[in-house]
């Protein structure tokens, strides 16, 4: 298509919460429901036009489509496109935050900055899932925590702050792995674009890091950096403890979007980089994954049946079911194999 539909998905809420921000004046009842209709129609804009996405998608095309890509920044490249995975989660994420927003309408509590925190989120959600740059990927990934912090620690139960807290500083110390790893990826390939990285062939060979043999090489640190990111992300066991806890304390929109989407931004992680990007690694460390999949749909989903608060059994469920996604279903054998199950 001729024109940027990506970008126009992507950062319409985005320009809707920047107006509501700096020209939408007052608190009184007329403006918290002027910011409430203007939330509710940036929301069901985005999703009416990323329909047509979905129309214009040649589910026969296994590459990228609606790609966009123009130079940025520092020599960096704005890229972005879908493929058969992304775009389901660009769809499920413009389907579910009209919804969200109808569920803020009894709102009455700095009610403009509640909606400019949830329309910022989405763009930035749908930005993770149409970046084809790992800058631009990164920065999304990061960015979206922001607006998830403030709307927990300020919106949040009697434990916002340090739910908040708690939820920030296990993703955000996470992703400063995945940094290191995309450095070291570009330092490799010399570039940051996400297609041609996912044919690349990263060093494989063993090497011997402080005395120990790690099979795998440099795939292997790589894989583990981005694990570390994803995992949280999820969030997979052991790593799962700030989820009961932001879920918990998250108004109700804030828990409908943590579990129905940002949960599932490391699922995609695991699916866009681990396996099609880091074959070897993802074949070796498959055992690692299973067993860490397998406790937790026995301890969390126990746990689940014992709690007494809904958001807290949801949660727990939550861990239980993604422990369960289709990554660990089987371990990769090939190249050609991951190829195909990441544009599925």
């Amino acid at each position: 298509m001729a024109y940027p539909i990506l970008s126009i998905v992507t950062f319409l809420p985005i320009v809707a919460g920047v107006i509501l921000a700096l020209f939408l004046k007052g608190d009184d009842p007329a403006a918290q429901r002027n910011a409430k209709w203007l939330a509710l129609a940036a929301t069901t804009a985005t999703f009416l036009i990323s329909l047509v996405l979905l129309r214009g998608f040649d589910p026969a095309d296994t590459g990228f489509q609606f790609v966009e890509e123009r130079p940025w920044i520092f020599g960096l490249t704005y890229k972005m496109g879908v493929d058969g995975i992304s775009i389901l989660f660009v769809l499920l994420t413009t389907f579910l935050m009209p919804i969200t927003i109808l569920s803020t309408w009894e709102v009455t509590t700095r009610v403009k900055e509640y909606m400019v925190a949830f329309l910022i989120l989405e763009g930035l959600m749908i930005g993770v899932f149409t970046a084809l740059d790992l800058v631009l990927f990164y920065l999304f990934f990061e960015a979206g925590l922001i607006p998830m912090f403030l709307i927990i620690g300020i919106w949040g139960g009697k434990d916002r702050i340090y739910a908040a807290f708690k939820f920030f500083l296990y993703t955000f110390l996470g992703s400063v792995l995945m940094l290191v790893a995309m450095v070291a990826m570009y330092v490799q390939a010399g570039t940051t674009d996400i297609p041609t990285l996912m044919t690349h062939s990263f060093a494989s060979d063993p090497v011997t890091v402080l005395g120990l043999r790690i099979a795998g090489g440099t795939q292997t640190l790589m894989w583990l950096a981005f694990f570390a990111s994803f995992a949280v992300k999820m969030p997979m066991w052991p790593v799962h403890t700030w989820l009961p806890d932001a879920h918990v304390q998250a108004p109700t929109a804030g828990s409908v979007v943590l579990a129905a989407i940002l949960l599932k931004m490391g699922g995609y992680g695991f699916l866009r980089f681990s396996l099609p990007m880091f074959p070897v690694a993802s074949d070796l460390l498959a055992p690692l994954v299973f067993w860490l999949s397998a406790i937790p749909i026995v301890y969390t989903s126990l746990v689940a049946l014992a709690q007494e608060d809904m958001k807290k059994l949801i949660a727990y469920s939550s861990v239980a079911h993604m422990a369960s996604s289709p990554w660990a279903s089987s371990p990769p054998t090939s190249r050609a194999s991951m190829a195909r199950s990441s544009r599925c």
